[in-house]
C-alpha cells in the first residue's frame, strides 16, 4: 500500500512509476484492513473451536476426573445398598423373628422425600443424569442407614429385654442334683394321700431329707412368707413377665418379704409342714394366674439324659405326699 505505484508501459516495454491518487490509496488501504480483520477473525474463531487452550485443557482433565470419580462413587453406593439391604434382611427375618417384633415396612425403610425438587439445581449440569442419579442413591442411602441404625437400638433394647426375661423365667429344679432323690407325684391328677380322692396336682414333690436346701428357680422378688392351710410354711416369689413360683411345706426360711433374688439363691429348707405325709417339697409355676407343668421349664441345668429321667419319674407317680 505505497504513495507509488508500476505501470507496464507496452511501448517502452518497461515498468513507470505513477503516482497513486488519495482516494486510490485509501480505498486500497481500507481493503487491506478489512481483509486483514477478516482473515485475523476467522483464524481466531478457528483456533476456539478446534483448539483448546492451556486452560480448558486443564478444565477437562479435571471434568474428566470428576466424571470418573461420580462412575466409582456410584459402582461403591451400589455396592454399599446391597450390603444394606441384607442387613434389613437379617433384621427383619432373624432378628425381630427371636424377639418377636414386627419387621420394619418397606414403605418406612424406602420413603421418600417427594415434595420440592431438591435436584432441580443439579439439572443444568454436564452429565446431570448420573450426578442426580448418584445424588439421588446417597440420599436414599444415609434414610435406609438411618432407619436401620434405629432398628439396631430398638433390637438393643429388646436383646436386653430379652436376657432379663430369661433370667427371671423358672428354668431349674429348686433342688441341687446333688440333693435330688426322687419325684414323688408329677403334675396332674393323682389320688391324694390323706383324701384317697382324685385331685388335681397343680406342681411337682420332690422328696428329701428334713432341711434339704431350696433354692430360687430365677430372678424375681419374694412376695409372700406365710403359713398356708395345707401347703405350710411356703414363699411365693414374683418373677416378671407374668410367672409365678410357689415353694411349699417348707421347714424355714432363708429369705425376707420384698427380697429380691437371683436364680439359684438359697430361699429356704425342704421340710413336711401343713398337710404331707413326709419330708418333701411342693414345687408349683403359675403363667398369668394359670398353673403350668413345671416339667416344661427344667432346661438350663439338666442334662438330656437327667431331663429324661426326671420326665418319666413324674409321669409314674400315681400318689403325691400331699
Amino acid at each position: 500500500m505505497g504513495r507509488y505505484d508500476f505501470r507496464f508501459n507496452e511501448e517502452t516495454l518497461s515498468y513507470e512509476r505513477t503516482e497513486k491518487k488519495l482516494g486510490e490509496r485509501v480505498k486500497s488501504f481500507v481493503v487491506n484492513t478489512l481483509t486483514s480483520i477478516t482473515m485475523g477473525f476467522i483464524l481466531v474463531i478457528m483456533l476456539y473451536y478446534y483448539f483448546d487452550s492451556p486452560k480448558e485443557k486443564s478444565l477437562k482433565r479435571e471434568n474428566e476426573q470428576l466424571l470418573a470419580q461420580y462412575k466409582i462413587l456410584d459402582k461403591k453406593l451400589n455396592s454399599a445398598a446391597d450390603v444394606l439391604k441384607a442387613l434389613e434382611q437379617r433384621d427383619d427375618n432373624i432378628f425381630r423373628v427371636v424377639f418377636e417384633a414386627e419387621p420394619i415396612p418397606s414403605s418406612i425403610r424406602r420413603a421418600g422425600s417427594g415434595g420440592v425438587n431438591i435436584y432441580e439445581n443439579l439439572e443444568n449440569m454436564d452429565n446431570s443424569k448420573l450426578v442426580i442419579s448418584t445424588s439421588k442413591k446417597i440420599n436414599e442411602l444415609s434414610k435406609a442407614i438411618y432407619i436401620q441404625s434405629k432398628s439396631y437400638d430398638e433390637i438393643e433394647i429388646m436383646v436386653k429385654n430379652k436376657l432379663k426375661m430369661l433370667a427371671s423365667i423358672p428354668a431349674i429344679i429348686p433342688i441341687a442334683i446333688k440333693d435330688f432323690k426322687r419325684i414323688s407325684s408329677g403334675f396332674g391328677y393323682r389320688i391324694h394321700p390323706i383324701y384317697k380322692q382324685r385331685i388335681a396336682h397343680m406342681g411337682m414333690d420332690f422328696t428329701g431329707t428334713l432341711n434339704t436346701p431350696i433354692y430360687a428357680t430365677g430372678n424375681g422378688k419374694v412376695i409372700k412368707i406365710n403359713r398356708q392351710r395345707g401347703y405350710g410354711k411356703r414363699i411365693v416369689i414374683d418373677h416378671g413377665y407374668g410367672y409365678k413360683t410357689i415353694y411349699a411345706h417348707l421347714n424355714g426360711y432363708n429369705v425376707k418379704k420384698g427380697q429380691k433374688v437371683k436364680r439359684g439363691d438359697l430361699i429356704g429348707y425342704l421340710g413336711s409342714t401343713g398337710i404331707s405325709t413326709g419330708p418333701h417339697l411342693h414345687y408349683e409355676i403359675k403363667k398369668n394366674g394359670k398353673p403350668v407343668n413345671p416339667i416344661n421349664y427344667y432346661y438350663t441345668d439338666l442334662t438330656a439324659d437327667a431331663y429324661d429321667s426326671i420326665v418319666e419319674a413324674a409321669s409314674n407317680t400315681g400318689q403325691s405326699m400331699d
